[in-house]
This record gives C-alpha cells, sequence and structure tokens, in this order.
C-alpha cells in the first residue's frame, strides 16, 4: 500500500517530464522549419545537401515531432474544455 502524498508527487513529476518533452518537442519543430526554409533558399542557390537531408530525416524524426505537437494541443483543448464544463 503507498502513502497517500506519493501519487500527487508522482503525477506532478509526469507532468513535469511531459511538459520537458513538449517544450524541446516545440524547439524541434522549429528548428525543422528554419532548416526547410534554409534548405529551399540553397536549393535556390543548386545546393542540394541539406534539403536532401530534411527529406531523409522527415519521416522519422519531424512527421512524430509534428503530430506529437498536434496531439498535445489537441489533449490540452479537451482538457481545458472539459475543466470548464466541470465549473459551471
Amino acid at each position: 500500500m503507498t502513502a497517500p502524498d506519493s501519487s500527487p508527487g508522482l503525477l506532478r513529476q509526469l507532468k513535469g517530464a511531459m511538459d520537458t518533452v513538449l517544450v524541446v518537442d516545440v524547439f524541434v519543430v522549429i528548428a525543422g522549419a528554419l532548416w526547410f526554409a534554409t534548405a529551399v533558399v540553397l536549393h535556390s542557390q543548386k545546393v542540394e545537401a541539406p534539403l536532401e537531408l530534411f527529406q531523409r530525416l522527415w519521416e522519422p524524426l519531424f512527421t512524430p515531432a509534428i503530430g506529437l505537437l498536434m496531439g498535445a494541443a489537441l489533449l490540452s483543448g479537451m482538457l481545458g474544455w472539459w475543466q470548464q464544463r466541470g465549473q459551471r
């Protein structure tokens, strides 16, 4: 049997870890967008390597990062709606 105070502390730690992951995720998505913009400009200058690397990283890195960000935004919106609904 666990102590009554251990559960809120664990939930707080879990929320803190999730917040950290989401902050890192936001920066990954922003860096990806900047990288893509730079790669497109360089592509117009006939420098192909940055765009090719971006294309190779699109599926394994940027697609999940964008999906996680969108999922977190939807979940946050739903939880906010649920909390407001409960306060009525």
